[in-house]
């Protein structure tokens, strides 16, 4: 049942309390003053009517009460803006007066355990959270006179949460979870339905041994990994033909008492076969020499992808890429305005590839920039095709395009710079180097909650 607002946070223990502990800070109090409007909430109130009509029943009076969305939405903000963690947000709002009352929750309530709120997040999704900003940024255009002068558009690595992979690495998990999630599905079946041997330490074994192997400085060293690295494979090959013949078996005794439980750690088996086949299949490939094509580098993670973008201390990162637009009332130094939610694509996309979609944006907010700055990585024809319906005075590209006179092209070329710093700062300030969400999916919501942090910050800023 959604429950929106909080209802008393006062207590009789608050009167007891000194004037200071009873006041936010200054920027606590702006966010609070700003997350005091209802119309905020309405993103969540209409997707979680859509789930509950989907679902034939009723939002408001249907199941347990849900912790208040006003609390959740003021956790998450505290969590982008602090870089904790959901264990440690919970522990830090109980234990801190401030962040309690920020947060709406009285001092005789118990804070929402930490899978309460990390459920949640998962349940509302990015476009929840993108219609949230949009909501922010509407905010700032009615109340604040907000005018979008100018705008800036880049696109950056968004680190996936994963260990740097390798075919053997790969190859081990893959024999690990394929045992681990037999196991479980055998528990419920019955142990004559078969078994996958768990082989992880077979293939640790070589693992092992390739790494004594590359301490080598003899010619033979390649030779030999790609031997070990073969051995891998042909292991994990068997261990897929058991979790397949186990799942056939499986869905056949998927009958009676427990069938839906048994029908899904069945489809979680075979999720995690079709990764393992394709890490075997990369193995293959490699062994043949053949050039790999949208490689798999996580079996926890199958959207992330191998991303190269020539830097000198990071020439591969594995992730995703999205494209940051900010919208600025100007071009002085110092510029900062608002976010636009974030667009992205699975792979390596290029630039002009996510531009349709954030100019889209663009207009969806109603925003018409006189001036856009952009990377070198943009290409002027397509650039200026799709940016024709906005229709802006110049179209700035980084050594492509450098519209007007001197002095205007070296205040777009400072101006285009910020993009990179703004970029910085959401990744040091609001979390968004590394999505600790898995998928596609989680990342843009990870991405998206950064963004609204930033945001509402922003707003707060010009608001006081």
């Amino acid at each position: 049942m959604l429950r929106l607002g909080v209802g008393q946070v006062e207590c009789l223990w608050d009167g007891m309390l000194p004037v200071d502990a009873r006041e936010l800070p200054e920027d606590l109090a702006r966010l609070d003053e700003l997350l005091a409007d209802p119309g905020l909430l309405a993103p969540i109130e209409a997707h979680w009517r859509q789930e509950a009509e989907a679902a034939g029943r009723s939002a408001a009076g249907h199941g347990r009460p849900t912790i208040s969305m006003q609390s959740y939405v003021r956790l998450m903000v505290v969590k982008q803006r602090t870089g904790w963690g959901y264990e440690t947000l919970v522990r830090e709002v109980s234990d801190s007066l401030h962040l309690r009352r920020f947060c709406l929750i009285a001092l005789g309530e118990r804070v929402p355990d930490e899978s309460t709120v990390r459920k949640l997040t998962r349940r509302l999704g990015p476009e929840v959270v993108d219609e949230l900003t949009r909501v922010v940024i509407s905010k700032a255009q009615r109340e604040t006179r907000f005018r979008a002068r100018a705008v800036r558009i880049d696109s950056t690595v968004i680190e996936a949460d994963v260990r740097y992979p390798t075919d053997s690495g790969l190859a081990l998990d893959s024999a690990r979870v394929l045992a681990r999630e037999a196991r479980k599905l055998v528990k419920k079946i019955g142990r004559d339905a078969g078994w996958v041997t768990d082989r992880s330490r077979s293939i640790g074994r070589r693992v092992r041994a390739m790494t004594r192997t590359l301490g080598r400085r003899t010619g033979e060293r390649k030779q030999q990994v790609l031997r070990l690295t073969e051995q891998a494979g042909k292991l994990v090959a068997r261990s897929i033909r058991e979790a397949k013949r186990l799942a056939v078996i499986a869905r056949r005794r998927a009958r009676g008492r427990g069938a839906q439980a048994k029908l899904r750690q069945i489809e979680r088996l075979e999720r995690f076969v079709t990764r393992a086949e394709r890490v075997a299949e990369q193995i293959e490939q490699r062994m043949r020499g053949e050039p790999i094509t949208d490689r798999l580098v996580s079996i926890f993670d199958p959207d992330a992808r191998p991303i190269r973008k020539g830097k000198l201390g990071k020439p591969n990162e594995f992730g995703y890429v999205s494209q940051i637009c900010e919208v600025t009332e100007h071009t002085k130094r110092g510029a900062r305005g608002l976010i636009l939610p974030a667009t992205s694509e699975i792979g390596n996309p290029q630039e002009n590839k996510l531009l349709p979609r954030t100019a889209k944006e663009l207009d969806r907010l109603g925003l018409r920039p006189r001036e856009v700055a952009l990377d070198g990585g943009f290409q002027p024809g397509p650039t200026n095709q799709v940016l024709q319906d906005l229709d802006p005075e110049r179209t700035f590209i980084a050594g492509r395009q450098q519209p007007g006179s001197r002095r205007t092209q070296r205040r777009l070329g400072r101006y285009r710079t910020g993009a990179e710093g703004r970029i910085s700062h959401l990744k040091r300030g609001y979390g968004i180097r590394r999505s600790r969400l898995k998928n596609h999916h989680g990342m843009q919501t990870w991405t998206g909650w950064g963004i609204l942090a930033y945001n509402l910050d922003t707003l707060a800023v010009r608001a006081g």
